[in-house]
């Protein structure tokens, strides 16, 4: 089985992949930029997922974009989990549901309500670790049909909202080329969000024409780049004040804010608390701190979910 390796480089790919892996509490969150599935066999297991603490109950089918901060918090013990990695492009090109679509790239963490289909999934997901790892290049197609059905039922717990069009009913408008451009800017601003990072920096990097990134952005992501940016930071300043200690006025900086009232604003905005409120709310319970000081930086113990 496997497990974290912590020495990993940020965003060194992983492909497409179905394996079991043995939980163990991460020390620093990892970032990759595949779609990942989750699928537990028994017992629980609990993330810090951005900024957000999400708990998986064995069955239940999760998902989630895998460039957002992601950390092993807490676990069941003697438990086991599928871990499936889907290559962005593939994802995209599935022309899933606009709303699932956009709550998987803004980083939100998807599961089923109830195990309704666990039995078949603990068959498929074997069938998928088997044909993988065996005959990784004749199977591959074959699986990726399969992931892209069991998305598809997935998906549908999961309706656009009142007035959203489908992706398939825009296929014409958002072929090959432009999912190409989506993963380049989802990507790209993963990887960058931090940095004193605009949106022209961002069509620069990438060659793109402002206004055409702003469409393809509200078109995929259901918002603004610069919403889509902020939203990321956001969710970074989050996990800094559940999980350190660092002054609000730094964590406004290191999440990529150039000033602390862009920083309250759009955080309030988002949150609907100031950041100092939303880490009184998280003292009083709702995390548990692993770090006692700036120095233990980084160093989180499983929690007692």
């Amino acid at each position: 089985m496997i497990s974290f390796d912590q020495s990993r480089p940020d965003f060194s790919p992983y492909g497409l992949t179905c394996v079991h892996w043995t939980p163990t509490p991460m020390p620093r969150p990892d970032h990759h930029s595949e779609i990942e599935l989750n699928l537990l066999e028994s017992g629980w297991l609990a993330y810090l997922l951005g900024g957000q603490k999400v708990r998986i109950e064995a069955g239940q089918l999760s998902a989630f974009w895998a460039a957002i901060p992601h950390q092993i918090i807490g676990f069941s013990p003697r438990m086991r989990y599928f871990v499936v990695t889907i290559p962005l492009a593939n994802f995209l090109k599935w022309k899933m549901p606009e709303s699932f679509v956009q709550q998987i790239l803004r980083g939100e963490f998807l599961q089923e309500a109830r195990p309704a289909c666990e039995s078949s999934d603990q068959s498929l997901f074997s069938q998928w670790e088997e044909d993988l790892g065996n005959r990784p290049r004749e199977m591959k197609e074959i699986v990726l049909i399969e992931i892209k059905a069991r998305l598809q039922r997935m998906s549908a717990g999961f309706p656009d909202e009142p007035g959203g069009a489908d992706l398939r009913a825009r296929g014409r408008s958002l072929n090959e080329g432009p999912l190409n451009k989506v993963e380049q800017i989802a990507c790209f601003v993963a990887q960058h969000y931090t940095e004193p990072l605009r949106v022209g920096d961002i069509c620069a990097a990438l060659g793109l024409d402002s206004d055409y990134a702003m469409t393809l952005s509200k078109k995929v992501f259901g918002m603004t780049l610069v919403k889509y940016l902020t939203h990321h930071r956001v969710a970074h300043a989050k996990r800094l004040l559940s999980t350190t200690w660092e002054k609000v006025v730094d964590v406004a900086f290191e999440s990529g804010f150039s000033s602390v009232s862009a920083f309250n604003e759009a955080f309030r905005r988002s949150s609907g608390c100031s950041p100092r409120e939303y880490r009184s709310h998280i003292d009083r319970g709702d995390f548990v701190h692993a770090i006692k000081s700036r120095r233990s930086l980084g160093r989180i113990e499983a929690w007692n979910c």
